[in-house]
């Protein structure tokens, strides 16, 4: 598959049911696109199976009540979705994209309690997301914009409106010639990437940002496992931008991104090291096994 993501051959799954691929549309007073009620998950599908994928399911239904509304769907039906536009794409390896909404309805200000709630999947081929930065390591540009405190809006919602900022910052590094952004949380401290968590190395040992003003990652917590069943000691804490300096290591974790070595954030490099280079490995076998 390739050009505009309107324009495609294929079938997404709407609100139980198959659609043509060009007729999965929505009205231009949908209140998400007004008001950014909308939800959603990113995940991979290896060989036919979706990794995590009912903590996927789960998490999103979270995200929506986080955000104040119900989706319609168990997370039963969720899965089966998935599967279902799966299986009419002909795809065993994929990326999958549930989203949900609030969409046109009695209220278009605001407050839109009476307006309906939808679920769309979309699944389709997706390389890596850095594209050859798993070989040499990611170039990061350091973003002005911050991650918000948790008491202006749910940090560990799958939002679309959290990702304003994450666009933003991501234009800024791509303009600079880099891959992505790192991003800092409200109180200065390190926080992640425009859409992945990310990991530091010094002295044999792990550190990774705490996650409390930015979404923990269902990566990021498989890796986490990973990492202690190895033996590793993880350090999950404030993470100050000084200590950029002294790190030997870094890489970033997502279902987009999987485990991807990073070389550079801001003036700032990283070796892609052994510890780097055996966790990515041991993830590609995971969700792969």
């Amino acid at each position: 598959m390739a050009g505009a993501y309107d324009d495609r051959d294929g079938k997404i799954w709407m609100d139980g049911q198959l659609v043509e691929w060009r007729d999965a549309k929505v009205h231009v007073l949908t209140h998400a696109m007004h008001y950014a009620s909308s939800v959603f998950e990113g995940e991979r599908c290896y060989s036919g199976k979706i990794f995590k994928s009912r903590e996927h399911s789960e998490r999103l239904i979270k995200s929506g009540q986080l955000i104040d509304f119900e989706i319609p769907y168990t997370v039963d039906e969720i899965e089966a979705a998935k599967q279902a536009a799966l299986d009419a794409n002909g795809l065993k390896d994929a990326y999958v994209r549930p989203v949900a909404w609030r969409g046109s309805g009695e209220d278009m200000g605001v407050a839109a309690a009476r307006n309906p709630v939808h679920l769309a999947v979309a699944v389709w081929e997706w390389g890596n997301y850095y594209g050859d930065a798993k070989m040499k390591g990611a170039k990061l540009d350091i973003a002005k914009w911050k991650r918000p405190s948790p008491e202006t809006a749910p940090s560990q919602a799958k939002a679309a409106g959290l990702y304003m900022i994450a666009t933003m910052s991501k234009h800024a590094a791509e303009a600079k010639g880099c891959s992505d952004a790192m991003m800092f949380d409200y109180r200065g401290y390190v926080a992640e990437a425009t859409g992945a968590n990310i990991f530091f190395v010094k002295d044999g040992e792990v550190h990774t940002p705490v996650a409390n003003a930015f979404l923990n990652g269902i990566t990021r917590q498989t890796v986490i496992g990973m990492l202690r069943d190895k033996g590793l000691t993880v350090n999950e804490r404030v993470i100050m931008p000084e200590e950029l300096e002294g790190f030997e290591q870094c890489w970033l974790t997502g279902t987009a991104a999987e485990v991807t070595p990073v070389g550079q954030i801001g003036d700032y490099n990283f070796e892609v090291g052994a510890i780097t280079r055996e966790i990515s490995a041991d993830y590609e076998k995971l969700v792969r096994a």
